[in-house]
C-alpha cells in the first residue's frame, strides 16, 4: 500500500517489530510462570485487573482493548466508555506491559483512505503491525450501525481512518498480521443491529485495506450437546499468532444461561495457506468467569480477549473482564497447540 493510496507519510524513526508477534529491542512481555499445583493450560494474572475501571477522569469502564510492541515497550489502544456510557477509544503506553498511561482524549483521526470517516461510536479494538504501520480495527458506528473501522498509525500520535471494511452488520474484525498469498486478511462475525442471539466466524481478503472479497465461513458456534460454551455465538479474538504448526486464533465463545450471557475463551488451529480451514478447535474452554472481577460488573459473566503478545513459547493474552476492566492471563503456545490436538 503507497502513501498516495493511504495519505500517510512514513517517519524515518519508524520502530519494526519482528514478524509473528516477537518483541524486538524493547522490554520482555510480562509473564508469569504457571502457580504451582495449577494443571490448567491458561492462568491469570494475581494482580488482576490491571486496568482499573475508573484509569482516566472519564471513563465508567475500560475494557476490550488492543496491546503491541512498541518503541522500548507497548502501546495500546484501549475502549473506554465514558460517564455517559459513551463508547469510544483511546491511545495508551507502557513500559512494561502491565501499569499503564491512557491518554485523556480519544483518538483524532485523520481522512486515510477516504474523506468519509463519520464515526457515531468506537468500541472493541484490535492492533497489529503489518509491513510498515500499524493497522487498528474496530467497531465502527456509521450512522449508528455497527460495521468494521479500519485506521492506521505510525507513531500512535497521528492516526488515520479509512473506508470501513463492510457493510453493517459486523463485529469483531481482526486481521491476520501479515499477507497471506499476496493479501490482507480480515476475520470478522456479521451481525445485527442489537446484541445478536447468532454469529460464526468469517475470512475476508483485500488487496489494498479498502475493497474486500472472497468471504468464506471459518466457524460456526458448536451444537449444545457437544460444547455448550459455545453454542450460541463466537468471535475472533486477538490478532492471530503464526506458529508452525497454523494460525492459533484464540476467540470468545457465548451460552445463553437463565442468567444472561456468558462470555468464555477459546482457541482454533487454522491452517497457514488457507486459514478458513479449520485444523483443530477447542471443546473444553481456556478461560471463563470464576473471579470476582469476571463474575460482577457492567456485564456479569464475561472473558473478552482482544490482544495477544508473544515472546518465543510464551503468550500473554490481555481481555476484557466484566465489560468493566481489564485482566491478563498466561499461557505456552506449544501446550495450547497439544492441548487443541486432544480435544
Amino acid at each position: 500500500m503507497n502513501d498516495q493510496q493511504t495519505n500517510g507519510s512514513q517517519p524515518s524513526s519508524l520502530y519494526s517489530p519482528p514478524s509473528m508477534g516477537g518483541v524486538g529491542g524493547g522490554s520482555p512481555i510480562p509473564w508469569k510462570e504457571r502457580p504451582e499445583g495449577c494443571q490448567d493450560i491458561m492462568w491469570r494474572e494475581d494482580a488482576n485487573p490491571i486496568i482499573d475501571r475508573y484509569a482516566i477522569p472519564s471513563s465508567n469502564s475500560v475494557f476490550n482493548s488492543a496491546v503491541v510492541p512498541f518503541g522500548d515497550g507497548f502501546a495500546g489502544v484501549f475502549r473506554c466508555d465514558n460517564k455517559r456510557v459513551q463508547m469510544n477509544i483511546f491511545a495508551g503506553f507502557s513500559k512494561d506491559g502491565v501499569h499503564w498511561e491512557i491518554e485523556h482524549e480519544p483518538i483524532h483521526f485523520e481522512c486515510g483512505n477516504t474523506d468519509m470517516i463519520e464515526s457515531t461510536y468506537k468500541y472493541d479494538p484490535r492492533c497489529c503491525w503489518i509491513e510498515d504501520r500499524y493497522w487498528i480495527t474496530w467497531c465502527n458506528g456509521y450512522e449508528g450501525q455497527p460495521t468494521i473501522g479500519i485506521g492506521y498509525t505510525f507513531d500512535f500520535k497521528t492516526f488515520y481512518q479509512c473506508e470501513n471494511a463492510f457493510l453493517p452488520f459486523n463485529r469483531n474484525g481482526v486481521l491476520f498480521p501479515e499477507k497471506i498469498n499476496g493479501r490482507y486478511a480480515m476475520l470478522s462475525r456479521p451481525s445485527d443491529s442489537g446484541h445478536t442471539p447468532f454469529g460464526d466466524i468469517y475470512l475476508s481478503y483485500s488487496p489494498d485495506m479498502k475493497y474486500w472479497g472472497e468471504h468464506r465461513l471459518v466457524m460456526r458456534p458448536t451444537p449444545f450437546e457437544d460444547s455448550a460454551w459455545q453454542c450460541l455465538k463466537i468471535g475472533a479474538g486477538p490478532i492471530p499468532v503464526k506458529t508452525s504448526e497454523g494460525w492459533l486464533m484464540f476467540y470468545h465463545g457465548v451460552i445463553r444461561t437463565c442468567n444472561g450471557y456468558r462470555y468464555s475463551m477459546g482457541a482454533a488451529l487454522l491452517d497457514l495457506n488457507d486459514p478458513h480451514k479449520v485444523l483443530h478447535r477447542s471443546m473444553e474452554y481456556l478461560l471463563a468467569p470464576a473471579t470476582p472481577y469476571e463474575l460482577a460488573g457492567d456485564v456479569p459473566c464475561v472473558v473478552f480477549p482482544c490482544a495477544a503478545l508473544t515472546e518465543g513459547d510464551k503468550c500473554t493474552i490481555y481481555y476484557g473482564a466484566a465489560d468493566t476492566c481489564v485482566g491478563m492471563a498466561y499461557c505456552r503456545i506449544s501446550e495450547v497447540i497439544d492441548w487443541l490436538k486432544k480435544q
